[in-house]
């Protein structure tokens, strides 16, 4: 069999004027579901899913450097994908740009 790799390239997710600044905006990527959040004008991408209950981060609040879950608080760093509060809980983050009005993923 001949697998070849699959070269990622940035793709437009989102409209910059959908992502207000200290807010959260759920994409739908390859059927994964990616939360932006505007970090007083800085984008983060991680995934939505709360690996605790499930719970959707791109609902989940804002503070510092880090999204709270909306169900059960837990923290998780928006640069790291990290918990301080539960450190083998982890979301995994993605490489995003913002151009032309757009935000752009890499994926």
């Amino acid at each position: 069999m001949n697998f070849e790799a699959q070269e990622k390239v940035f793709q437009k997710v989102a409209n910059a004027a959908d992502l207000p600044r200290n807010s959260g905006l759920k994409v739908v990527v390859d059927e994964d579901e990616i939360a932006l959040f505007n970090l007083n004008g800085d984008v983060y991408a991680i995934s939505d899913c709360c690996p605790h209950r499930g719970a959707s981060l791109s609902e989940g609040f804002l503070e510092q450097n880090k999204v709270f879950c909306p169900w059960h608080c837990f923290d998780f760093n928006l640069k790291t994908g990290e918990s301080e509060m539960v450190p083998h809980l982890c979301v995994a983050t993605y490489p995003v740009k913002v151009e032309d009005g757009g935000v752009f993923l890499l994926h």
